[in-house]
């Protein structure tokens, strides 16, 4: 009995050491090459970067792209068709719709004017803050308030004030507040720019379960591998155009061009992703990591840069209820999207001291309370 035990316990020891070689990396070309290896686990490392350096978002495979990202400009069209919507209740008189709102934001019942969105499998609500249903009602709750005050507005009255919801005007400018002077169309707009795309960006597409994905096969009927594709999809959340800056400056990509003479933000996020889609292609993956930090960074640099802006800019129109109310607001939710990158400068409880420090009532705000909240995000820039 003691023999058996003995050579049981040797055979299954063998059997697990055995299997232990099965994955590692299988690329001939790469410098870790495993001969015994039978299942690639994207470990390889490569000494000489193959493909050269493009200067723009363009990759082909046999002479055809392999960029897709077709998903990520839906959501974009969609939020700007949302958007656009919004705005019409800056003119007093117009009421909105909060089921019209909830329903583009779940792209049901075919909400949109383009067809091409209503049709589109995608949508916002599903990726807004990785699913959160606590963050997806916020800003449901959102739409429902803003159409709820929409609808007391009256035609040609701009009578928005401190305790009463209304349109307030300044020049040719006018935004519709609710009676604490927040604008309700930035919360939405500005608020799924950070919980949906940049969310989606930093912690899931450039995250490591995206990122752990199959580098080795082309997709079925597609002309890149999964990894690729991820990859594309977070550039996509970014811009919708392969040849930014010269186009596709919307969402991330127009603040990203707003700061670029103070951060050179364009220069640095778009080589970025260029460098980290060839280190993929190369099957370099520590390439590729040092261009996520890059890009997580960067990203973030804009987002507490704009912050900034507005609140100095709120600061020089402090006297102006429109202008200052809207650029308020804007800042504000900057300032929140922060908190949904990955390892972000700012926690969760440190930028809602921040919000609270700029206060809930922005007719009410203070220019030493600004001051202080730009200090601080500055400390982080």
């Amino acid at each position: 009995m003691r023999k058996i035990s003995f050579w049981t316990i040797i055979i299954v020891a063998l059997a697990t050491f055995s299997s232990c070689k099965k994955e590692g990396c299988t690329d001939p070309e790469a410098t870790n090459y495993n001969s015994e290896a039978k299942k690639n686990d994207n470990s390889c490392t490569y000494t000489t970067p193959t493909t050269p350096i493009p200067t723009s978002y363009n990759f082909t495979r046999n002479g055809a792209s392999t960029v897709s990202f077709s998903g990520q400009t839906d959501r974009m069209n969609m939020l700007d068709e949302m958007v656009t919507y919004l705005k019409t209740a800056n003119t007093p008189g117009t009421a909105l719709d909060a089921d019209k709102l909830k329903n583009m934001y779940a792209n049901a019942n075919n909400p949109f004017t383009d067809a091409n969105l209503n049709s589109s499998t995608k949508n916002l609500k599903s990726k807004t803050a990785g699913g959160d249903v606590t963050i997806q009602g916020l800003y449901e709750s959102y739409m429902d308030a803003i159409a709820t005050i929409s609808t007391g507005t009256s035609a040609g009255k701009y009578d928005g004030a401190n305790g009463t919801a209304g349109v307030v005007q300044s020049g040719t400018k006018a935004y519709l507040f609710n009676d604490k002077g927040v604008e309700l169309t930035q919360f939405i707009e500005k608020g799924l720019m950070g919980a949906c795309f940049y969310h989606q960006i930093t912690n899931i597409y450039l995250g490591a379960d995206k990122m752990n994905a199959d580098n080795e096969a082309i997709v079925d009927g597609k002309n890149y591998t999964t990894m690729e594709h991820y990859w594309d999809e977070a550039f996509g959340y970014f811009t919708n155009s392969t040849t930014f800056p010269t186009d596709g400056k919307l969402y991330w990509a127009e603040y990203s061009d707003k700061r670029n003479a103070q951060l050179n933000s364009n220069k640095t996020l778009l080589e970025a992703f260029i460098k980290g889609r060839v280190a993929i292609i190369d099957k370099d993956l520590t390439a590729r990591d040092a261009q996520i930090v890059i890009i997580r960074k960067e990203l973030e640099r804009v987002a507490i840069a704009t912050a900034v802006n507005y609140l100095n800019a709120a600061k020089s129109n402090l006297a102006d209820d429109c202008l200052r109310n809207h650029e308020l607001s804007e800042a504000v939710m900057f300032m929140d999207a922060i908190k949904y990158g990955f390892d972000p400068a700012f926690s969760s409880t440190e930028i809602e001291q921040m919000k609270a420090t700029i206060g809930n009532n922005f007719y009410e705000v203070k220019s030493t309370d600004i001051d202080a909240v730009v200090a601080q995000l500055n400390a982080k820039l």
